[in-house]
């Protein structure tokens, strides 16, 4: 006797068996189910009616988004219009979809998913069953008759329409869910306040609790092959919230052909239920969490598992119907970039149509390694007759390896990545456990045929392989939130027309930022270093020599340059190692930047290189200087001695004469003295070095390699008459010489621009450094004009796109050689002057004298001598200590500060300083002079910063440091065995002769006629440093950051320019400046590329500023020309053909580039007065980007998550 399950339900109640229909729960929920699908007669009608928003209107939002990306429809229209235009089109769109009443089905259900969970889940059990069985009548006549079709029918479209009728006929609870999701994101068109928009808000967060059930959520929808992007993520931000802070996943995905048991394989794998009894399979992909039990988080370490289950893959002969080849290509690419093991499916016979899915796979297999995702595969073999055969299969295994080698050798042809070779290039695989062989589910032909229990064990060992696979993953497992950030990013590089993945990515951009910010923190812990080292070197360069007899100063500049290297190599090393071991965490992302390692690597080698020549270079000119200052401080002491003698014989005779002589008789004697003895002295007068000489020699040297006419070319112009003016490049010699013919090719003025842009910066980076040198008031070394023709050099070499030519390169040295030479000609005089043996006798003339009058009426000078030993020497030595390390102290503090810690963040606040300001001019200057605007910037922020957050705590830590080391040696010279006040301050210098730098023309003043009581003096002296600390606390407290700044002997912003200029580039089209990180990078990108017309340039066939983005325009097949090309139009599409080292990528988004269309569409009329050309015709969406939008757009595109 047969009998129905509801039959059975009777007997049981008679039995006093419980069912579950009973219950009040099952029983509401029943009866909400049946309001819905009662109402149900012709399907395509009930669409229509109940779910108006999805359809015809949202297939067209969704092609609009990705001709958005695309641009294939754009003709010979203005990119930024075109646009524009789109953007009006989904924006009335979404009107239409707002002007529909919430329809009575959708009310139902909402109403009925907000019920409690119990309820919930009956709903949507009796929403399912209902469903297939209004579908299943139709739906499987249809089916049959598609099979047939495909078959016999020679009629390619009569298969189409029935694949069309077939996806109109169907209806599941997708579909409501759907309608849902685009009720949503319509109302978010709305503005914030309206009701309307209030009213719907909880949608995502329904959705997510039906996710945490169990409950599958539709990913790409099927029938418009499209993300519901804003709907899906603020549902998984909302499930975030649910299970936060334990929200790590792990996402498993199967891939395959059309109906060969995709869902029936997870199903069986995880106990989920993805549809497959509603007479369709799969459209679009559905994603399942799974919760993971406590046991199980240890082995996988995550909270969760996601299932992604997809649609088919077609066979080639049925994707020709729909052009679907490109659909499954981005599917396959999507749900692979999203998963970390991908179950790939290839139960098929037919080896063209194996090949075919394999090339699909491989392809997104290929992207993955590319952009830096590592995910693992199993290929699945399903219908296998004897899967205890293993070995038997090994040929089979052989055979699919060599295809797979042949599908990547294709796909990477494909992607122009030939250097992918073969399958395992692309990742890991072993082809003894990448596949697994699985017996067909029924024992004979279904539906009568017995489920194979092989079936279930084989699914068992591939489920436990798999649970293997992901407890070994090298990275760790995503939350929530950064899922929904990769699938976002993931879905717009699959829009663009070729896959493009890049730092507009949030999380690879995350990731980069983490890299850049720590190895920003190990960049400057390596500089904070070195120079704390060559402070130290300099200083005891500085003390060669005074205190006792050394070795030749050549020989004490080769043991520094040798210890130097073993100090270089010691942080090189600790540097590699620092980025090692970044690399070797799981956390942080590193798997998306990995292919960046050796960029950084490179960058800590050639950041050693440059620090070497540098501290080489400070070590030779601190030695040379030195070295002069040795035979000048001899003659100084000579004098100072023969004055010394001469006061004490006038001392003797003074008091010979047995008379009462007053303070003017003693003036009067003293002057006497003085006038007699100096005219003794052989005082020969220091001539200064012709500098200008040194100069031009180096310059000539320098440009010795460069050909006979260089040096025709140096001898046109004396150094003397160069560098007065301010510089200008007129385009003289060969550019000049073809001026006419260049100007029919390309805009000759643009070249001069770039050419004179160059420059500036050049004399920029020069004058810094002259400016540098002349503050510390020391004599000239010529290793100063070798540092400043390597800068210039170095500049030229990493500038070579720019062309230029020899006349270009030899004005530039002159004007930069002839400028340094003056300031270094008057640098060395001065040194002279205030060198000059008799003026530093002459400067000391009155404190002899009074020294005189002292000894002679037998005073005590222990006081006084104390006061002048700590006022005249430790003072100025304890003052530029501090001044020395400050620098390094400011520089560590803005570094702690957001906007310091990469390019990317400080470029940010340089655009939103821009914004916040709102001043036009502000806007030229940074465009046309970017490193003078940041240099600007980075000044004002430290006075700002400084203005509100004392130094005092830094420079009190440095006085302190000094005056601890002072009480040592003082204390240290007390306890010695010292004979004599002399040898007594001598232990004190010798003590601190490894902090500081104590004047010998103060020392040496100090000395001379001090018959001060070492007892009381050691007293005084203690006294004495006490106050002096007092003092120098006051006026540290006092004095502002802007004369602090002036003190400094290396000014903190150059070394923060630096570091945030970097390499300096800007992007060849639009000027945007280069924010990769490390300085020795070798591929160029910008963050936000800005509209070509704020770079002055202008449409071809008008002077009107053109609006185009270059973002935009590589998407394109618009043309460009310019010097790279000689003039020949090239496409946008090939820009890398020209600019090798650049990678400019399409926007994230159409708002991406708001910030820079709001300010072009502000200043319009104002750039075009600028640079004297007609204002540009702006595109009408960017007339209606507010203040707050550009602001929100700057940050999107900068990734930024503080401020």
């Amino acid at each position: 006797m047969k009998m129905s399950i509801e039959q059975m339900a009777e007997i049981a109640r008679d039995l006093g068996i419980l069912v579950d229909e009973d219950f009040q729960e099952c029983q509401n929920a029943k009866k909400n189910a049946e309001a819905i699908t009662g109402e149900i007669q012709d399907i395509l009608k009930y669409k229509e009616d109940q779910l108006p928003r999805q359809g015809e209107i949202w297939k067209e939002l969704t092609c609009l988004e990705t001709e958005e990306y695309r641009l294939r429809k754009i003709g010979s229209k203005n990119v930024e219009d075109y646009k524009s235009h789109l953007r009006i089109q989904k924006h009335e769109l979404r009107k239409k979809q707002n002007s529909y009443d919430m329809s009575t089905a959708m009310i139902y259900i909402i109403n009925a998913i907000s019920c409690p969970r119990t309820e919930r889940s009956y709903f949507l059990k009796w929403m399912r069953m209902n469903l297939d069985k209004v579908s299943c009548i139709k739906l499987s006549k249809l089916k049959e008759k598609y099979k047939e079709k495909c078959k016999n029918s020679e009629n390619k479209e009569e298969i189409k329409e029935i694949d069309q009728q077939i996806s109109s006929s169907s209806l599941g609870t997708e579909h409501f869910f759907r309608e849902m999701g685009q009720i949503y994101e319509a109302s978010l068109s709305l503005p914030q306040t309206d009701p309307a928009r209030q009213q719907l808000q909880h949608l995502p967060k329904l959705c997510a609790e039906l996710l945490l059930d169990g409950f599958p959520l539709e990913l790409v929808d099927g029938d418009a092959s499209h993300i519901p992007l804003r709907w899906v993520s603020d549902v998984l931000s909302e499930l975030s919230d649910l299970v936060s802070p334990n929200g790590k996943i792990r996402v498993v995905t199967v891939l395959g052909v059309q109906g060969t048991g995709k869902s029936t394989l997870l199903n069986t794998m995880f106990g989920v239920q993805f549809a497959v009894s509603s007479g369709r399979c799969t459209r679009g992909a559905f994603m399942l969490l799974i919760k993971i039990n406590e046991d199980m988080k240890k082995v996988l370490n995550c909270d969760f598992m996601l299932i992604i289950d997809t649609e088919g893959l077609k066979s080639p002969e049925l994707a020709q119907l729909d052009n679907s080849h490109e659909h499954d290509n981005e599917l396959a690419t999507l749900v692979v970039g999203l998963s970390d093991v991908t179950i790939v499916n290839i139960a098929m016979e037919n080896s063209t149509e194996m090949k075919d899915i394999l090339q699909i796979v491989v392809h997104a297999f290929l992207r993955m390694k590319e952009v830096g995702k590592k995910s693992k595969c199993v290929f699945v073999h399903q219908n296998v007759s004897d899967v205890s055969a293993h070995e038997m299969n090994s040929r089979d295994r052989k055979l699919l390896l060599e295809q797979l080698n042949e599908m990547t050798q294709a796909a990477a042809r494909m992607e122009k990545k030939e250097e992918n070779k073969n399958f395992t290039d692309v990742m890991e695989y072993s082809p003894d456990t990448g596949n697994w062989y699985i017996p067909g589910l029924w024992n004979g032909n279904p539906p009568m045929a017995p489920v194979s229990v092989g079936y279930s064990e084989a699914v068992y060992e591939l489920k436990k392989h798999i649970i293997q696979l992901l407890g070994n993953y090298e990275c760790s497992a995503k939350d929530i939130l950064d899922f929904k950030e990769w699938m976002t990013s993931m879905w717009t590089a699959v829009k663009h027309e070729n896959f493009i993945f890049s730092f507009r990515n949030s999380l690879v951009a995350d990731a980069y930022m983490r890299l850049c910010t720590e190895f920003n923190k190990w960049e400057w812990e390596f500089k904070k270093e070195m120079y704390t080292w060559v402070t130290n070197a300099e200083r005891r360069i500085s003390n060669f020599g005074k205190v006792a007899v050394e070795t030749d100063i050549r020989e004490f500049l080769t043991c520094l340059k040798s210890e130097a290297s073993t100090v270089l190599s010691k942080w090189e090393a600790k540097l590699q190692k620092n980025l090692t071991e970044y690399f070797k965490q799981t956390e942080s992302r590193v798997d998306l930047v990995e292919k960046y390692r050796e960029e950084f690597s490179n960058s800590a080698k050639s950041l050693r290189k440059e620090i070497e020549r540098s501290v080489n270079s400070q070590l030779t000119a601190a030695a040379e200087i030195r070295q002069g200052m040795v035979e000048l401080d001899k003659i100084k002491e000579n004098y100072t001695k023969e004055i010394e003698k001469a006061v004490c014989a006038l001392i003797d005779e003074c008091r010979e004469k047995n008379v009462q002589m007053d303070e003017t008789d003693l003036d009067k004697e003293f002057d006497k003295m003085w006038n007699e003895t100096v005219k003794k002295l052989s005082v020969s007068k220091q001539n200064a070095t012709n500098v200008f000489t040194s100069v031009t020699n180096f310059l000539r040297i320098n440009l010795s390699h460069r050909g006979s006419h260089a040096c025709e070319l140096l001898n046109q112009k004396s150094l003397h008459n160069c560098g007065e003016e301010p510089f200008k490049y007129t385009a003289e010699g060969r550019f000049n010489r073809f001026k006419h013919k260049l100007n029919k090719i390309f805009s000759f003025q643009d070249h001069i621009m770039a050419v004179q842009k160059l420059s500036e910066g050049i004399i920029f980076l020069c004058t810094q450094f002259v400016s540098e040198k002349v503050k510390r008031k020391m004599n000239y070394s010529d290793t100063y004009i070798e540092e400043i023709l390597h800068i210039i050099d170095e500049m030229l070499q990493n500038n070579q796109d720019i062309n230029t030519d020899i006349e270009f390169e030899v004005s530039l040295k002159q004007h930069i050689c002839g400028f340094a030479a003056r300031e270094f000609q008057k640098m060395h005089e001065d040194f002279i002057q205030t060198n000059d043996p008799y003026r530093c006798l002459e400067k000391n003339k009155e404190k002899f004298c009074d020294d005189f009058k002292d000894v002679f009426h037998k005073r005590d000078q222990s006081q006084k001598k104390a006061e002048e030993f700590t006022n005249k020497c430790l003072k100025p030595a304890i003052e530029d200590f501090i001044n020395r390390f400050l620098r390094q102290d400011i520089i560590d503090e803005m570094l702690r500060c957001e906007e310091f810690k990469t390019r990317m963040s400080f470029q940010y606040s340089v655009l939103l300083d821009l914004l916040s300001q709102d001043e036009f001019q502000n806007y030229v200057d940074y465009i046309w002079s970017f490193d003078t605007y940041v240099y600007k910037m980075i000044c004002n922020q430290i006075v700002k910063h400084f203005s509100s957050v004392s130094t005092f705590k830094y420079e009190n830590k440095h006085l302190q440091s000094c005056i601890t080391s002072i009480h040592e040696a003082i204390k240290k010279a007390k306890t010695g065995k010292t004979n004599g006040l002399k040898a007594f301050i001598e232990d004190i210098c010798k003590a601190l002769g490894n902090k500081l730098v104590i004047s010998q023309d103060a020392l040496g003043a100090f000395m001379i006629l001090n018959n001060a009581d070492l007892g009381q003096f050691d007293e005084y002296l203690t006294m004495s440093v006490q106050d002096m600390t007092k003092n120098l606390t006051e006026t540290l407290k006092k004095t502002c950051i802007e004369a602090k700044l002036q003190h400094l002997h290396v000014l903190p912003q150059l070394e923060l320019s630096s570091k945030i200029i970097g390499c300096g580039k800007q992007c060849p089209f639009c000027k945007a400046p280069c924010v990769a990180g490390g300085k020795y990078h070798t591929e160029h990108f910008a963050s936000l590329h800005q509209p070509q017309g704020l770079s002055k340039y202008t449409w071809n066939t008008t002077t009107k500023l053109a609006t185009d983005i270059c973002s935009s325009l590589v998407t394109t097949k618009n043309y460009f020309n310019c010097n790279a090309t000689k003039g020949k139009c090239q496409p946008y599409k090939n820009y890398k053909k020209f600019f090798p080292n650049w990678k400019i990528t399409p926007d994230v988004s159409p708002e991406a580039s708001d910030y820079w269309k709001y300010v072009m569409a502000k200043y319009n009329n104002e750039f075009a007065k600028e640079y004297e050309v007609e204002p540009a015709d702006i595109p009408t969406g960017w007339l209606e980007i507010t203040k707050q939008q550009a602001k929100e757009s700057l940050k999107h595109s900068f990734n930024i998550k503080w401020g």
